[in-house]
């Protein structure tokens, strides 16, 4: 990652464009998919965060963003309040399910159909980078860039607080403990709560003062990230008449000790890799190769190592550790499902400063029926909440897109209470009041406010911020030196889709 005086770190961008049609993974029109596109050689977590609440999403070092008013199958930004998340009837049906095979080794007989994974993102357009700039990346001096940026744009609040306070990252040589975490083992045996007579019906239900904290702090950072900029339609919080029992209960079920299986759930870190993902890396692999034959129909030569290797190990997101944020630190993790000594399962995730965003989940087909993309959703909901303890502004779990027009995507949507990112105002809005829009047009503005705009809207494409032959200056800089250059156009599309704050900070790389 590119650093600059006081430690400071830089994401540093190839934008593409996106003017030519793909290939839609989800309704299979050859030409259908419309998207913005951009190869990150290195990106902060507070940029990606940022970028991923305007509607972006990564695939590998690719970062795009569907033109949802072009493309076949709009893909909307959903995200969850994991904090806040009861599980469904159906939800705990596949919790049942998994704790039914794990303690007596039954094997549900009914193939899973409900939940059919994200397509890799395989075919959004222009996948490699200038060699130019890997080889100016690599080696711009941090004096070349200083004395072509004179001021420095300001940072912002969650920038600063994730990157210029981090310290060093650790040796991967250090214990496994940050590398490798056992989110639940599921020997675990919960204690049984003794019968009694119960709460007063007539009064409300006790809170705890824990909670009660926790809330008004969750209160504080959703005001403070209205005054930042980013506008959320309040969702409607969740009716309390009943204690209700949480997720990590029934996770947790008590199983007896003579269980016919072993569950464990193992986080390793994918950038840089960790010991831990280095030595399980080849049976990780198979499990995904097996998955993508079986599931999604790939002839045996298609799922490659180095197609593994690009879209879901590498990653632009380098390790980041803050003081307020979770013992693992931020970045690009493995969530490996190991049953019995070996890996079943792995949800590929983020670890973001105000979320966790799920990238991808494989798994091995001959479990197929045990709706292993159900679970993985619900434990990465559980994840969340354990990281939202270290750190409170960490409460939310991001599905990736919710597709309503494809009617096998629409599952994304059960996991509440949900939001949805408006795609005009970027303001994000309960999934119940965008259904129902969605039911009349592929394409919507959620945010009913007609007086309502993009708050981050670019004003200024001159400050944008340009890498030009090893050093950083401003874009009205680099116009001036190229006159020739014709580009503008070009970057002023790239401004209005990443927002003025993000252009000020955001390295894009020019030839």
């Amino acid at each position: 990652m590119l650093k600059m005086a006081g430690n400071k770190s830089y994401t540093i961008v190839e934008y593409f464009g996106g003017d030519s049609g793909y290939r839609c993974g989800y309704c299979k029109n050859d030409e259908g998919n419309f998207s913005h596109g951009m190869w990150s050689h290195t990106m902060t977590v507070q940029d990606y965060q940022d970028l991923i609440d305007r509607g972006w999403r990564r695939s590998g070092k690719y970062v795009y963003k569907p033109k949802l008013n072009k493309t076949c199958c709009p893909q909307y930004t959903i995200r969850c309040h994991a904090t806040q998340f009861q599980p469904s009837k159906s939800h705990k049906k596949v919790l049942k399910k998994i704790s039914k095979f794990i303690s007596k080794g039954e094997m549900p007989k009914d193939q899973d159909n409900g939940e059919p994974m994200d397509a890799v993102c395989d075919q959004e357009g222009p996948r490699e980078p200038s060699k130019a700039c890997h080889s100016e990346v690599k080696c711009a001096a941090i004096t070349d860039i200083q004395k072509e940026l004179p001021e420095c744009p300001a940072i912002t609040e969650g920038q600063k607080e994730v990157v210029d306070a981090a310290p060093a990252a650790p040796a991967v040589s250090e214990t496994s403990r940050k590398d490798q975490v056992s989110v639940s083992d599921e020997r675990t045996t919960a204690t049984a709560t003794k019968p009694g007579i119960g709460a007063d019906p007539a009064r409300p239900p006790c809170r705890k003062a824990k909670d009660l904290r926790k809330e008004r702090r969750l209160q504080k950072d959703q005001i403070r990230q209205n005054a930042d900029g980013v506008p959320s339609i309040v969702s409607p919080s969740p009716p309390t008449a009943a204690q209700t029992k949480p997720l990590e209960d029934f996770i947790n079920e008590s199983l007896p000790d003579n269980s016919s299986h072993c569950l464990e759930v193992r986080l390793v870190r994918a950038n840089p890799p960790s010991p831990q993902f280095k030595a399980s890396f080849d049976a990780s692999y198979q499990v995904y190769k097996l998955y993508q034959m079986a599931i999604h129909k790939d002839p045996p030569d298609k799922p490659s190592e180095s197609q593994f290797r690009r879209f879901l190990c590498d990653s632009p997101l380098e390790a980041e550790h803050s003081p307020d944020g979770p013992e693992e630190g931020y970045g690009s993790f493995h969530q490996q499902y190991w049953l019995d000594d070996r890996i079943v399962a792995v949800g590929v995730i983020d670890i973001l400063p105000t979320c966790v965003s799920s990238v991808y989940l494989y798994y091995h087909p001959d479990f197929s029926s045990l709706s292993l993309g159900s679970y993985s959703a619900l434990r990465e909901i559980a994840f969340t909440r354990q990281l939202q303890k270290q750190s409170p502004k960490l409460c939310y779990y991001y599905l990736g897109f919710y597709i309503h027009s494809c009617p096998k995507m629409r599952y994304k949507g059960q996991y509440r209470p949900s939001d949805l990112v408006c795609p005009e105002t970027y303001a994000w809005v309960p999934i119940e009041q965008c259904v129902p829009m969605l039911e009349n047009s592929r394409y919507a503005r959620f945010n009913q406010d007609p007086d309502a705009g993009d708050p981050r809207v670019l004003k200024d494409v001159g400050r944008a911020l340009v890498l030009y032959r090893r050093a950083v200056m401003p874009y009205a800089a680099y116009s001036r030196k190229r006159k020739s250059s014709s580009d503008e156009a070009e970057v002023q599309q790239y401004g209005g889709l990443v927002g003025q704050d993000c252009i000020e900070r955001i390295l894009l790389y020019r030839t």
